[in-house]
């Protein structure tokens, strides 16, 4: 805890000292839709907070529909491909100068939550579908704003994967999944970037409201994360209140006027909510508004031209080039070649996700016009829309596509997801784009063989053209900027660098998820376990349409020389590797790097690979680079259900390093050494193979075995034909295998009691 931190901290406790009960209780709730409740007779500010995370969204009620004007950045899944967490930041520190011009103290984001199904209606908030990824970048994200003097809330905490009845849904799952998959990035973020919030989920988590859930409010977030901020709750998430501020909620969000500060104080008067644990939780989220206002910032002004700017650089470098034949892209700027830009996004641009995060643009750019300006005037474009708001055409529509597709030398195809298909509130209903917009990509292919397709989407689609079209950019929603930051990279003004932070399958089938979600009748089984997005088509062996992490660029790049500091670690310390990559084309280019990590004999099934290190490199041409990582003990560790600990298995643990997680040409090993093997605990239902392998029960295993197999001990001495031989063999391992897996309790009743229930439990006695 920092020094600062601390004088807050004892400020906000010396405050609590002197407030009423109802004081105490006014401050946990707050004051309308996003403020806080002032304490006048004590000098208490009230503070401001408002919707991110792509932009400020400062309105006035719950009316989202007018807000100020802000800067429009890139949603998450854009920003999530850029894989730069210093851009990111600088992202970050944009919107908290806007917020500081606008008087709000706490932004709400970024959202982490794990992209476990491609269909989840709010996966364009979210990152990705790996963890160590989205921690990486929230990390960052946290740190750019409040390097400004404004808070986040990082939300939304935890297991969040779907909007369907999202207010009652239960996400039932085990604890090695939690703690693999779906709470790193939470993690990764709080422990190295401490946002002055949290913002916890609507839903349950194995049967407890994320609101009142004490193990993740309290056990997770203060002890073992040591997390020094406060909880707010998502707009309504509160259930029960009392039993909230006992497992560590502190502030409810909107407010409800006096019916929970009552429930408050009826539960402190009746004893069932201690007072010291009530002041607990106001004292936390007490120190974070003295700290905001302290923070406040006047006369701040925002260039919006420079703001703008940034915008449009981070959408060019969140733009996917996901196929590029015969390097129809980038387009000659200065040629001749006539250019149809077709589908009524490339005029009216779907740059920003539905729902609560949707922003108040100052300006808005289109693909269409941007164009028009960099290669130099409406002779060589054509148009035609293609298609209505909703993705629906026509054949008269189908009939303009063509001829503009005909009379020009390249046509480009504008498609993806409208508003009505992808939102806050509801779960897409496929992986398809509207049938529409198929048909048009469908037609203008047709007559045209250089065909470019621009994506305007949130989240994974399917491409049934995909084999039709010459080049395919994946656009995301890239914010008020995103139309530049398109004419940018089709015109080579910007080299594509950015890759997918989520697999592309190429059909729903394929997806891990496909016959549990969403989660019906209020609950949500997590049967895929530790194995969704890449993990999951790994480990199947299936083919996506693009794997996770890949993207392609205007230029080439090697990699070679992978080096290792050590050829075998204890796994206290740390492995340092290091690699070059070139860049090998003619052109300036940015690669991301990325290493994956697989154990070799893994004594839990864990996926056949994970991404645990990835960095941005700019290269010009023919320019190389040595790149280093530093690996440590989380990194090769896997979640002991059994221990409620991470544990590493020693031996060997393969290190592969690439471009892609289906591209990793560089591969060594290292061999893990720990000093501290889990053990596990031999009980009565301990199966008897158990004891083959453990420290203390090795010992016993023989004891155990020849309950059953002792005679075949006394039968091998006797003489016999090989034919009779050879079935006694093989009646004798069919029959180990069965004790191998038998319960040593199930020995007492196989032995007729031979074998005692006190001969049992002396053996477990000694194996303790």
């Amino acid at each position: 805890m920092s020094r600062q931190s601390k004088d807050y901290k004892a400020r906000a406790q010396e405050l609590v000292s002197q407030m009423t009960l109802e004081e105490k209780a006014l401050l946990l709730s707050g004051n309308g839709a996003w403020t806080t409740h002032p304490i006048e007779r004590l000098g208490i500010p009230s503070i401001f907070m408002t919707d991110g995370p792509h932009g400020l969204r400062k309105a006035q009620g719950l009316n989202i529909s007018e807000s100020v004007p802000a800067t429009c950045f890139p949603t998450a899944c854009a920003l999530a491909s850029t894989w730069d967490t210093e851009l990111i930041q600088q992202v970050g520190a944009a919107m908290a100068r806007e917020c500081q011009a606008n008087d709000v103290q706490v932004l709400l984001g970024p959202g982490i939550n794990m992209k476990r199904s491609p269909l989840g209606g709010r996966n364009f908030e979210y990152f990705s579908e790996d963890p160590v990824l989205a921690g990486q970048l929230a990390a960052s994200y946290i740190q750019g704003v409040q390097s400004e003097g404004v808070g986040t809330s990082l939300k939304h905490f935890a297991v969040n994967n779907q909007e369907f009845e999202r207010m009652v849904n239960d996400s039932i799952l085990d604890e090695r999944t939690l703690r693999e998959i779906y709470l790193p990035a939470f993690e990764i973020a709080i422990t190295q970037a401490q946002p002055w919030s949290v913002m916890c989920a609507y839903n349950k988590v194995n049967g407890v409201y994320a609101s009142e859930n004490p193990f993740l409010l309290d056990q997770l977030l203060r002890k073992e994360w040591e997390f020094e901020g406060f909880v707010v709750s998502d707009w309504g998430a509160v259930h029960e209140r009392a039993k909230a501020v006992m497992a560590g909620l502190n502030l409810e969000m909107p407010g409800s006027g006096d019916v929970n500060r009552k429930k408050i104080i009826e539960a402190v008067n009746a004893g069932q909510l201690p007072v010291s644990r009530l002041d607990e939780v106001v004292g936390a989220l007490l120190a974070v508004i003295l700290k905001a206002a302290e923070s406040r910032r006047t006369g701040v002004r925002v260039d919006a031209e420079q703001h703008h700017a940034l915008a449009r650089q981070v959408a060019g470098e969140s733009i996917v080039l996901l196929k590029n034949d015969d390097q129809l892209l980038p387009l000659d700027a200065g040629g001749k070649k006539k250019i149809a830009l077709i589908g009524a996004f490339a005029k009216e641009p779907r740059y920003q996700g539905a729902g609560s995060s949707q922003v108040n643009p100052t300006r808005i750019s289109n693909a269409y016009d941007e164009l028009l300006a960099i290669l130099g005037g409406s002779e060589r474009i054509g148009y035609a829309s293609g298609y209505d708001a909703e993705g629906v055409t026509t054949a008269q529509l189908l009939d303009e596509a063509r001829q503009q597709a005909r009379n020009a030398d390249v046509a480009i195809v504008f498609a993806g997801l409208p508003d009505s298909h992808e939102s806050e509130g509801f779960d897409r209903a496929s992986l398809e784009i509207p049938e529409g917009h198929n048909r048009l990509i469908d037609a203008v292919s047709q007559v045209q063989p250089n065909t470019v397709v621009v994506l305007m989407n949130g989240a994974a689609i399917t491409m049934p053209w995909v084999g039709r079209v010459k080049a395919i950019l994946e656009g995301w929603l890239t914010g008020q900027a995103g139309g530049g930051a398109i004419a940018d990279v089709l015109t080579g003004r910007v080299n594509p660098s950015a890759k997918l932070p989520e697999t592309f399958p190429m059909r729903l089938e394929d997806t891990p998820t496909a016959t549990e979600f969403p989660g019906l009748n209020q609950k949500a089984h997590y049967g895929e376990g530790v194995f969704i997005g890449y993990r999951y088509y790994d480990k199947k062996n299936l083919t996506p349409l693009f794997p996770f992490g890949f993207g392609l660029s205007y230029t080439t790049f090697a990699y070679s020389d992978l080096t290792l500091s050590a050829q075998s670690i204890q796994d206290t310390g740390s492995l340092t590797v290091q690699l070059k990559v070139k860049n090998t084309g003619n052109v300036a280019g940015k690669e991301i790097v990325q290493l994956y990590i697989r154990e070799d004999r893994p004594v839990v099934s864990r996926p056949d690979k994970e991404l645990k290190a990835f960095t941005k490199v700019a290269l010009e041409p023919g320019q190389e680079k040595t790149v280093s990582f530093t690996l440590k003990r989380r990194d090769f560790a896997y979640y002991d259900a059994a221990h409620h600990r991470w544990s590493v298995n020693p031996g060997r643990f393969d290190i592969l390093v690439g471009g892609s997680s289906r591209d990793l040409p560089l591969r060594k090993h290292v061999m893990v050494e720990t000093a501290q093997v889990p053990v596990p605990k031999l009980t009565r239902e301990s199966m008897v193979k158990e004891f083959k392998n453990h420290p203390k029960g090795k010992a016993f295993y023989p004891v155990l075995k020849n309950v059953i197999m002792g005679s075949f001990e006394e039968q091998s001495s006797v003489k016999r034909t090989p034919r009779e031989e050879h079935a006694r063999k093989k009646a004798e391992m069919s029959t180990l295998v069965f004790v191998h897996d038998m319960p040593a309790y199930k020995l007492i009743n196989f032995s007729e009691g031979r074998f005692t229930e006190q001969m049992l439990n002396d053996i477990l006695a000694q194996v303790q």
